[in-house]
C-alpha cells in the first residue's frame, strides 16, 4: 500500500483485526501497529505471545525485534503507562504538556487542547477548567489571551502533572456514578468501593452547548444523569449500579406517570439501566462538583420540574425489566406484565417454544445450552454478532421448562428474575403492546392515533 493514504490506517487496523480474529480479545489488544499481549499467570504469559506469533507468520508480517518487549510487568501502551494494578498517564506527555508555552494564536491553543484532551478521563471537571480555552478556538472568536485563559491554562497543565491514578474495574464490585451539572458543563465519576474504600475508574465531562444552558436547574442534572450513563455504558450495561446525585428533585423526578417531550425520551433511555438512584448532600458530593445544587423554585415556568401528585407510586403491574441484546448498539428493555391487556392475546408457552426454535441465533444458543456444552471461541469467532452477544453473558443464560431465559435482576425487584429471550423476527412485533418499553405503554395508543391521522391526511 502506498503511503499517504487516506484510508490506510483503516485498512491496516482491519487487516490487523482479520489476522488475529481467532484469538480472544482478552488475551490481546491491537491499535494499528501496537499489539499488547497479556496474561495472568507465567504460564500464559509464554503461550499468548507465542500464538500471536503464528498468527503473524502465517499472514507474512514481520515485528521490529527493537520494539518487541516480552515479560514486562508494565508497559507503555497509546500514551498510558499501564501495569497489573493500574493505568496511569505517559509521564513523558505529561511533561510536554507541562512545559508547553502559552499559546499565541488559535491553531496553538488547538495543539495543546488536543494533547491535553486525550488525557480528560484522569482529570476531574475537565470541562470545566478548559471552558476558557475553548471558546477562544469557536468560530468567529477573536484569539483574546486574558487572565481567565491564562488562569485556566496554568490549572489544566497542573491537574494533568498531578492527574491520578485510575484502577482497573472490577467485575465483581458494583459500580458507583456520580453526577453533578454547573452552568457552564456536566461530570460524571465512575469509582467502585472496596477494602482501602472508593476508587476512581475514569471521569467524564464536556461543556454545555447554548441551548442546554438555557436549561432549568433539574434539567441541566438529568442531563447529566442521561448523558453520564450514555458514556460508561460499556461498564454499567447489564448491571445493578448506584446513581447518587446532590439533586433531591431527581429522586422523584423518576416516577412521573406520563412524561413529555424531552423528559419522557432521557426516561426512556433510562430504562435500559438497572440502578437505585440516592440523594447525597454537596458538601460530601465533591467528586463530581464542589457546588453545591438547589431544586428549581416553586412557580417557575419549566414544565419539566413541576412536581406532581402521588409521586414514589408504582405499576403494580411491572414484573421486570428485560433485556434482550441481540444487537448490542441497539439493546431492547422490555416490560413484562402479568396477564393480558385488553384486545390482546397472550403468547402460550408452546408458542413461544415454537418462535424461539423458529429463530436461528436462538435455536443455536438454545441447542448449546441444553446440551451443556458451551462452544469455542474458534467456533462463535465466525458466526453473527447477535450471537457473539448472546455468548458473551453465557454464564446467565440457562433454559426452563424448554424456553430460553437470561437470569438479571428487575430494578423494582430486590430478587432474582427470568428474563425470557424474545426472538427478532419481524412476526414478533404482536408482542410490543404487552412487552414494551416505558412508558410508551402509557401512551403509544396516542401515538398510533396520531399516525393514523397523518396517513390519512398525506
Amino acid at each position: 500500500m502506498p503511503f499517504g493514504l487516506c484510508n490506510a490506517p483503516a485498512t491496516f487496523e482491519c487487516l490487523m483485526e482479520r489476522v488475529l480474529a481467532h484469538i480472544p480479545r482478552s488475551r490481546r489488544v491491537v491499535y494499528l501497529d501496537d499489539l499488547l499481549v497479556h496474561a495472568d499467570s507465567f504460564e500464559a504469559a509464554l503461550a499468548n505471545p507465542q500464538e500471536v506469533f503464528d498468527a503473524i507468520r502465517q499472514a507474512n508480517l514481520q515485528l521490529h525485534p527493537r520494539k518487541c518487549h516480552l515479560l514486562r510487568r508494565e508497559t507503555t501502551f497509546l500514551g498510558h503507562v499501564i501495569s497489573a494494578a493500574a493505568v496511569s498517564t505517559d509521564p513523558d506527555k505529561v511533561s510536554t504538556v507541562r512545559d508547553w508555552p502559552e499559546p499565541r494564536d488559535t491553531k496553538e491553543l488547538r495543539s495543546f487542547l488536543g494533547l491535553a484532551s486525550y488525557y480528560r478521563r484522569f482529570v476531574k471537571d475537565f470541562a470545566t477548567l478548559a471552558s476558557p480555552l475553548h471558546r477562544l478556538t469557536q468560530k468567529g472568536q477573536t484569539f483574546h489571551w486574558d487572565e481567565d485563559c491564562a488562569a485556566a491554562f496554568s490549572a489544566l497543565r497542573m491537574a494533568l502533572v498531578g492527574a491520578p491514578v485510575l484502577q482497573y474495574p472490577d467485575p465483581n464490585q458494583p459500580f458507583i456514578l456520580d453526577t453533578n451539572a454547573s452552568n457552564g458543563g456536566i461530570g460524571a465519576v465512575l469509582s467502585q468501593g472496596g477494602e482501602t474504600g472508593e476508587r476512581v475508574v475514569a471521569y467524564y465531562s464536556r461543556t454545555l452547548s447554548r441551548a442546554e444552558r438555557n436549561y432549568c436547574v433539574t434539567r441541566r442534572e438529568l442531563l447529566a444523569v442521561v448523558q453520564g450513563v450514555r458514556h460508561f455504558r460499556h461498564y454499567l450495561y447489564g448491571r445493578k449500579f448506584l446513581l447518587r446525585t446532590d439533586h433531591a428533585s431527581l429522586t422523584w423526578l423518576l416516577n412521573f406517570k406520563e412524561p413529555k417531550g424531552q423528559l419522557a425520551r432521557w426516561l426512556e433511555a433510562l430504562q435500559d439501566y438497572n440502578f437505585q438512584i440516592v440523594h447525597r448532600a454537596g458538601r460530601l458530593h465533591g467528586n463530581a462538583d464542589a457546588l453545591s445544587r438547589r431544586p428549581c423554585a416553586i412557580g417557575t415556568d419549566c414544565k419539566q420540574c413541576q412536581r406532581v401528585e402521588g409521586r414514589g407510586s408504582m405499576d403494580h403491574q411491572t414484573m421486570a425489566l428485560q433485556v434482550v441484546s441481540y444487537n448490542p448498539q441497539h439493546p431492547r428493555c422490555l416490560r413484562v406484565t402479568e396477564g393480558s391487556m385488553d384486545g390482546v392475546e397472550v403468547m402460550g408457552a408452546e408458542q413461544l417454544r415454537e418462535e424461539q426454535d423458529w429463530d436461528p441465533v436462538l435455536a443455536r444458543i438454545k441447542q448449546w445450552v441444553e446440551a451443556g456444552q458451551r462452544p469455542t471461541w474458534e467456533v462463535i469467532a465466525a458466526l453473527d454478532p447477535e450471537t457473539k452477544a448472546l455468548y458473551s453473558q453465557w454464564s446467565i443464560i440457562c433454559c426452563c421448562s424448554g424456553l430460553l431465559y437470561r437470569q438479571g435482576q428487575a430494578p423494582a425487584a430486590q430478587r432474582d428474575v427470568l428474563q425470557l429471550l424474545v426472538p427478532k423476527q419481524d412476526h414478533l412485533d404482536h408482542l410490543e403492546p404487552r412487552c414494551s418499553r416505558w412508558p410508551m405503554a402509557l401512551w403509544g395508543q396516542a401515538i398510533l392515533k396520531s399516525l393514523r391521522r397523518c396517513n390519512a391526511s398525506g
